[in-house]
């Protein structure tokens, strides 16, 4: 009896941890389609790196990974440095945006490995109008947040209809197109998708190599344990 209500002691916070968070949709993001992580760096540094710093990936190394050259990455990536080997920094200072926008800019070098993929594509596509907040949005995957939405231009505006049952119960949100995007919304689900990806890639640029060297090392080790269990036998045959 003891040993059924110690499980259950276990088992109740984390139920209670899931039932009080938001919604999350999977992100199914490629790491191995470079075309898309591509796209996701694009957008990246087009719409995010104005404020929000990658100080520990460098340009060189993320053109080395995504499969293009300096040149390319120096005409279409790099907007806030002049050497392709210089940190993806930010010229915005850490005071100037807690003026602007009541608390500091995160760094997004780790923001994946910190919030994890599936958050990260639910909050990218969950901003909606609420004229009570500062600048005008707010977000269903993380109230109140601070941060204005600075891809509406491609998705749009929309208004949340099922606030009650999102706020109070955890509810998938539904949205009310407002105002039309540049993007349809299966085309904003799509790019948000491959930044997503490039996040998760700049969370750990080895992440697939890692993988591809923990195959070899299995079968090292596999190997490994075929000779020393035929050793062991040899050398312990004449012990009784």
């Amino acid at each position: 009896m003891k040993k059924i209500l110690l499980a259950i002691m276990m088992v109740l916070p984390a139920l209670a941890l899931a039932s009080g968070g938001a919604h999350l949709d999977k992100a199914d993001y490629d790491l191995h389609n470079k075309e898309s992580l591509q796209r996701g760096a694009r957008i990246f540094v087009n719409y995010c790196l104005s404020c929000h710093s990658a100080a520990y990936q460098r340009y060189n190394r993320m053109g080395e990974d995504l499969g293009l050259t300096v040149a390319q990455v120096k005409s279409n990536l790099m907007f806030a440095a002049e050497k392709v080997g210089e940190p993806m920094t930010v010229a915005l200072k850490a005071d100037d945006a807690k003026n602007m926008f009541g608390t500091k800019v995160p760094d997004l070098s780790v923001v994946a490995r910190a919030r994890g993929a599936d958050w990260l594509y639910t909050y990218l596509r969950t901003f909606y109008i609420d004229e009570s907040r500062p600048f005008g949005v707010n977000n269903t995957t993380f109230k109140d947040v601070g941060m204005p939405h600075v891809l509406w231009e491609l998705e749009g505006m929309k208004k949340l209809v099922n606030a009650e049952e999102v706020h109070e119960h955890g509810a998938a949100p539904e949205f009310e197109m407002v105002t039309k995007g540049k993007m349809t919304p299966v085309e904003y689900d799509s790019a948000m998708r491959d930044l997503t990806g490039f996040l998760v890639y700049m969370g750990e640029p080895a992440k697939l190599i890692r993988y591809e060297l923990g195959v070899y090392v299995l079968l090292f080790l596999g190997l490994l344990f075929v000779v020393s269990y035929a050793m062991k036998k040899e050398f312990w045959k004449d012990v009784h």
